[in-house]
């Protein structure tokens, strides 16, 4: 790779900038980058046709996901005419199986999703680095153009999309006038599905035409997204300034030698004749600032901060460290719990250790937070400046519900009478008044929390919370009523209406005030 043989002017760009050199690198060789996409792409396309052509999802689906191969000639092309190198067709056809072999597997398979994949396919095709090495080199190309990388292919995804959906508009809108208007969403839906599978075929061709244009643009711009990142990170631009000063003083280095070779006898004999100095010289010693006293001035800097900084560390320990210095305790302490205690003092252990300090820590505080969760109830009690629910005085019971007034005092003595009374002349008060009781009885006697906004499915949720069947049966037979009437304007049947009275006189008895 000559720098000084780019096609492009070598300077640090933005990434967008990048990109968009990118754009007009492949508009420039688009004849040579398309023909040779579609020469390798077009007949695979085929054969996965032919071969799945009961299942066009999976043909295309396919296609798709040998995409990472496909692009590998393109990139071939584009980094041979970026330094003035531009394969012929044939070349560059000739180059592709060999451009296949380096890391193909793991390129179709956990690679494959990457949305860095057109940024970073250089490293392996260009530098043929695999493993550790591969690793470290995308540590570095990633810390700065790694989310343009992940646009570039996002938006890739919508240009492809956008570009296949245009083209079966397109296609549809250059049908015949009379071939449109058999075309419609009936004989879609009723005819069979191999009548229409070579419709679905057509369009999976469209989506491979879509690419002859667009994949070798999205292979560019990565491509030049990677060669912005390295000209940053190697300053190819400073380089190629140093190469072209190398040139221009080129033609006077002639001279220059000569001048050197004409002044070497001269500056030879004045370097003999002035004796050779070194720090230890007894000239340099009987000054007064000697070399000594220089050695000693800068260690005295040197040991103090902020070049040196002290730092007292206190750890336990078995005896002194001298071994000539021996206490009478010694022979008390086991061999075993000494090599415990230096395993403690050992830093893997210590790493260990603060991992397990830290898993206590996390123990205690869930522990904690378990304990405040398991008695909230009873910590509001005490901590909790809102009034406690279950210790008002009395609870404000609300007066109306669905227009019908909850009031006991407004209710009669025998509420099954009543409205046995009613349900010749008067049917929908008679009604009325049986569902306003059992919201009543609801709200006084079984202390159901009924509100003002409540429908009535919320109320038969309620009734069946109280576990009564009995009484949630009635509820709900007598509420199925209650709507019809409400709603419906239809009035349950007369035998139906004895029912109702029957079973409020065995489920509250006559009365309405117990």
């Amino acid at each position: 790779m000559r720098l000084s043989d780019a096609s492009v002017v070598i300077r640090p760009r933005p990434t967008w900038e990048a990109m968009d050199l990118g754009v007009l690198l492949s508009q420039r060789h688009r004849r040579l980058l398309m023909t040779s996409w579609a020469m390798v792409t077009l007949p695979v396309f085929t054969l996965l046709t032919w071969v799945l052509w009961e299942s066009p999802s999976l043909a295309v689906f396919i296609f798709w996901w040998l995409k990472p191969a496909f692009e590998r000639l393109p990139l071939y092309i584009l980094s041979k005419a970026m330094f003035g190198e531009t394969p012929t067709l044939k070349q560059a056809l000739y180059q592709w199986p060999r451009l296949l072999k380096p890391q193909l597997l793991v390129s179709l398979t956990w690679r494959r999703l990457s949305l860095s994949r057109s940024f970073l396919l250089p490293v392996v095709q260009l530098e043929g680095l695999s493993g550790e090495a591969r690793q470290q080199r995308l540590q570095v190309l990633l810390q700065r153009d790694a989310s343009a990388a992940r646009w570039l292919t996002l938006i890739g995804v919508h240009l492809e999309t956008a570009l296949w959906i245009g083209l079966m508009v397109l296609f549809y809108l250059l049908l015949p006038q009379q071939v449109a208007l058999d075309w419609s969403w009936q004989s879609l839906m009723t005819a069979a599905t191999q009548d229409w599978r070579w419709l679905e075929h057509l369009t999976n061709a469209f989506y491979a035409l879509v690419l002859v244009v667009w994949e070798p643009i999205y292979v560019a711009c990565g491509f030049s997204l990677y060669l912005n990142r390295r000209t940053v990170l190697e300053a190819w631009d400073i380089e190629l300034v140093f190469r072209r000063l190398r040139q221009r003083l080129s033609s006077a280095a002639g001279a220059l030698l000569l001048a050197v070779i004409v002044l070497m006898p001269a500056t030879q004999s004045v370097w003999a004749a002035e004796p050779v100095v070194t720090p230890d010289s007894p000239r340099l010693l009987e000054q007064t600032l000697t070399s000594q006293a220089s050695r000693d001035s800068i260690k005295a800097v040197l040991d103090q901060p902020p070049f040196k900084n002290k730092e007292k560390v206190t750890r336990y320990r078995f005896g002194e460290d001298n071994a000539n210095a021996h206490t009478p305790d010694d022979g008390r302490t086991p061999q075993w719990l000494k090599a415990l205690f230096e395993l403690f003092d050992s830093q893997p252990f210590g790493a260990v250790a603060n991992l397990i300090e830290a898993l206590l820590w996390g123990t205690l505080i869930a522990a904690i937070g378990l304990l405040i969760w398991r008695y909230r109830d009873w910590l509001q009690t005490f901590v909790s400046r809102r009034p406690n629910p279950g210790k008002k005085a009395a609870r404000a019971m609300p007066q109306q519900a669905f227009g019908l007034d909850l009031n006991r005092e407004t209710l009669p003595a025998d509420i099954a009478a009543s409205a046995e009374s009613l349900w010749q002349n008067q049917p929908r008060e008679a009604l009325g008044l049986l569902y306003r009781a059992l919201l009543s009885h609801l709200l006084h006697d079984f202390d159901v929390a009924l509100k003002a906004a409540d429908t009535e499915g919320q109320v038969l949720e309620r009734v069946e919370q109280l576990q009564q069947p009995a009484l949630l049966v009635f509820s709900q037979n007598l509420t199925r009523h209650w709507q019809n009437m409400a709603y419906g304007h239809r009035l349950p049947p007369a035998h139906l209406q004895q029912e109702l009275c029957d079973g409020w006189r065995v489920l509250f008895g006559p009365g309405a005030r117990r």
